[in-house]
């Protein structure tokens, strides 16, 4: 039921190109911190709803009212049918065929166009709460992919899923009851003219009961807010712990860390339940006594009713009228509070969406391209000038940094824990920005590129592979327009075809294979040449390979290493490799060794073998203990 089109866009334009909904103040964003929420909020939230989707609103509110007022229309026609057709068959025994014709047709009529009125609120109603879903979903997507990994990495997974999926759902959910909610006021004003019509003083008893359900409203959502805030943040919480715990399933089985992690999910699921329970037990006093007070009126307008019938006021017709309507009445109290009992949860979720669609932090790009490769060289070349960065404030990671790589060259970056090699890796692929200097591609700044350039010449194998819950091909190929043998070739040169050959199972066979949410049924070593696999499909003219093979077999890894450097070779591509492993780096035509953040030595592997004794250390660190993995090992290499 969604739509890309929003109901009020302009004609050409979509929900994404409107204008942003500005926030009420009351509205602001705030982590879901628990303050109040008043009728206010909510109704602003409505209001932001019916202005993206005006027509299905209008529609759906037809609907309402149109069963709203047939409603109403039943309550005359049953004090009609009670005047003019039971009254006097109790008084005559008998009643004319045409008053009998009348009563069923009006019955039958009213009926009928009830119905109607039901089917257009119900379906429009569903309509325009999916598609504001749908649509904020799409939104909150949006923003994830534009806001940096900087932001990201302040933000756990949790609370981004929650944000997309929990908070949406509960922003929009009043939209649903909102068209019956309107359509019975419209119920509820009619009603209360035909009260006032039929006896004035019957009337005015039965509407004391308005004033007890505002009161009662009040008091239901100061008392609810608080805990409804807290319930979502809850919510976000315990899907954050259960993500974490099953992203780290294997440090806690290995680990033995079962009952320690259960005791973590459990006390943030029991406080989730705790808080929900005492919301529960506040709407389980509250919904029982919107439903009495409206009943309580109705034995009071009887009691009064029959009183002013034996004193010849008024007549049984109308009593039997005021009594219906005040039941009637009731209904419309009842889904107004079911309305306003969503509120709470509604603004809550709405605030949370609204703190990241509100997010102001941007990758700027600028409108550069890449120049064409030459048939002399398809490589890229890549200038680092005076490069400076740092992930905590006043603690630089890199400092002043600076090299050149020439094109179709291959060059290792050494260094130890915390020199800043994984860092350089991603500056070069611009998942981040430098605080200083500059990174050029062929002579243009990183910043400068248009969107998706970076990208068409650059390809990058992580330290971590990750693989999708899909086929090889697809992990592979990603959506890329790209035939079979290209990725077999590309499968080769990662060493990777052998053992995706011989996959079969009843997840299918060879590229048809399905590898499982994040490749568990490979092993290490395959995750990671799946994933070179991945980059070299792409024919990059720059290869950034992060310890990409550091699961991988020493054998096997000098194969991918030899089979790189020939297809490299053939291509004429720029490899830039973070290496510990002496294999990768012999294979390099420069090593520049990275330690505090600069470069302290350039030259070939035996050059600084020679002539650093720092370097000596570090890579001789493995032969010479081994029970010492190097100091620029796998996983400290940042």
């Amino acid at each position: 039921m969604s739509s890309d089109t929003s109901q009020g866009a302009a004609p050409g334009t979509t929900e994404s190109e409107q204008p942003e909904e500005s926030l009420d103040p009351e509205l602001a964003p705030d982590h879901g911190a628990a303050r109040s929420v008043s009728m206010r909020d909510g109704l602003h939230v409505l209001a932001v709803g019916i202005r993206r989707q005006p027509w299905v609103f209008a529609i759906s509110t037809f609907g309402g009212v149109l069963f709203g007022a047939l409603t109403v229309a039943d309550a005359w026609v049953l004090g009609w049918a009670t005047q003019n057709a039971l009254i006097p068959a109790m008084r005559d025994g008998e009643v004319g065929t045409g008053v009998l014709v009348s009563v069923v047709a009006l019955f039958v009529g009213v009926a009928l166009l009830r119905a109607v009125g039901i089917v257009a609120r119900r379906l429009g109603a569903g309509i325009m709460q999916y598609r504001l879903q749908a649509a904020y979903r799409r939104e909150v997507t949006r923003q994830y992919l534009a806001l940096p990994m900087s932001w990201h990495a302040r933000h756990p997974t949790g609370q981004l899923l929650s944000n997309a999926n929990a908070d949406v759902e509960a922003a929009w959910s009043p939209i649903a009851p909102l068209p019956m909610a309107l359509g019975t006021v419209a119920m509820m004003v009619i009603a209360v003219v035909q009260m006032l019509a039929a006896d004035l003083v019957m009337a005015a008893v039965g509407l004391l009961v308005f004033p007890a359900v505002i009161g009662v409203n009040l008091v239901y959502q100061r008392l609810t807010s608080p805990l409804i805030t807290r319930a979502q943040q809850l919510r976000a919480e315990v899907s954050e712990i259960a993500h974490e715990s099953f992203d780290g399933a294997l440090v806690v089985k290995t680990l033995g860390r079962e009952a320690e992690e259960t005791e973590r999910f459990g006390e943030r699921a029991r406080e989730l339940r705790d808080t929900l329970v005492r919301a529960g037990r506040i709407r389980a006093a509250f919904d029982p006594a919107l439903a009495a007070l409206p009943n309580l009126g109705v034995m009071v307008v009887l009691v009064v009713g029959v009183s002013r019938v034996l004193s010849g006021a008024t007549d049984p017709g109308a009593v039997v009228t005021v009594a219906y309507l005040l039941t009637v009445v009731s209904f419309p109290i009842r889904s107004i509070g079911w309305l306003l009992g969503e509120f709470p949860r509604s603004v809550v979720g709405y605030r949370r969406v609204h703190h990241v669609l509100d997010e102001t932090a941007r990758m700027p790009y600028g409108d550069a391209t890449l120049p064409e490769p030459t048939r002399a060289a398809s490589g890229t070349r890549l200038d680092v000038e005076r490069l400076a960065f740092s992930h905590v404030p006043g603690q630089p990671l890199l400092r002043d940094l600076s090299f050149s790589v020439e094109p179709g060259r291959t060059v290792a970056l050494v260094g130890a824990t915390a020199s800043g090699k994984s860092t350089l890796t991603d500056l070069v692929t611009r998942l981040v920005d430098p605080d200083g200097g500059r990174l050029l591609v062929d002579g243009v700044d990183l910043r400068d590129l248009d969107h998706g350039q970076l990208s068409t010449a650059v390809s990058v194998v992580p330290q971590t592979a990750f693989l999708f819950d899909d086929t090889v091909r697809g992990n592979v190929t990603l959506g890329h327009d790209v035939t079979d043998d290209e990725v077999w070739a590309a499968l080769r040169t990662a060493q990777a075809d052998g053992f995706v050959a011989a996959l079969a199972g009843p997840n299918g066979v060879g590229l048809d294979a399905r590898l499982g949410e994040r490749g568990t049924s490979l092993s290490g070593g395959q995750r990671q040449r799946i994933a070179l696999a991945r980059a070299l499909v792409r024919r990059p003219r720059l290869l950034v390979l992060d310890d990409a093979t550091s699961a991988v077999d020493p054998e096997v890894e000098g194969r991918i290493l030899a089979a790189l450097r020939g297809a490299e070779d053939e291509a004429g591509a720029t490899l830039l490799v973070v290496a510990y492993r002496k294999a990768t780096i012999a294979l390099a035509d420069e090593v520049l060794h990275l330690e505090g953040g600069r470069v302290v030595g350039r030259g070939t592997h035996a050059e600084l073998l020679a002539t650093s004794p720092s370097y000596a250390r570090l890579v001789n660190a493995y032969d010479s203990d081994p029970d010492v993995e190097p100091a620029g090992a796998a996983g400290g290499a940042r």
